[in-house]
């Protein structure tokens, strides 16, 4: 399923004719630090079927990178089996600072909606430290909800959005 904005941002599921431009993928040291890169995840993907590997687009370009997790990735932060979690959120360097995050966090409501209806909320897990990434999700509409849980990399704060 392919959903694009009105602009040149859309969110697409993996696809093998992605991975020539996901293997180029780069993220700064910070970064990796956070978040892995698509290939990476995409290997963990093909062997748990609760993982959806989504590619953000620009322009039809892969330009950032996203898994939606069901209930075995949510459960580590929520109780809300209608919920689904993002983990895994990047944008390639190349990309970053158009607003194609903020737009791609928009944009994953309507994607939710469509492709998994009985999803109502979406969650994410970011360390306490990555100030960046917390400020691209709060534009996004995203949301603390107070619940903190410890990670491999130091503290976590759980973000949420409800689906209406």
């Amino acid at each position: 399923m392919f959903i694009q904005s009105k602009g040149t941002v859309s969110l697409d599921f993996y696809k093998e004719e992605y991975k020539s431009k996901l293997s180029h993928y780069h993220l700064s040291k910070e970064q990796i630090r956070y978040a892995p890169l698509p290939l990476n995840a995409i290997l963990k993907c093909e062997n748990d079927n609760t993982r959806y590997p989504i590619v953000i687009l620009c322009n039809g370009v892969p330009a950032g990178f996203l898994v939606l997790h069901g209930w075995e990735g949510v459960k580590a932060y929520s109780n809300n089996k209608d919920a689904i979690l993002i983990r895994g959120y990047s944008v390639d360097t190349t990309f970053q600072g158009k607003g194609i995050g903020k737009k791609s966090l928009l944009l994953l409501d309507s994607f939710v909606k469509k492709q998994f209806p009985s999803k109502r909320e979406i969650i994410l897990a970011v360390n306490h430290k990555n100030t960046v990434a917390q400020y691209v999700y709060k534009k996004g509409g995203y949301i603390d909800s107070g619940v903190r849980v410890m990670g491999r990399k130091g503290e976590l704060f759980i973000l949420h959005k409800d689906l209406i």
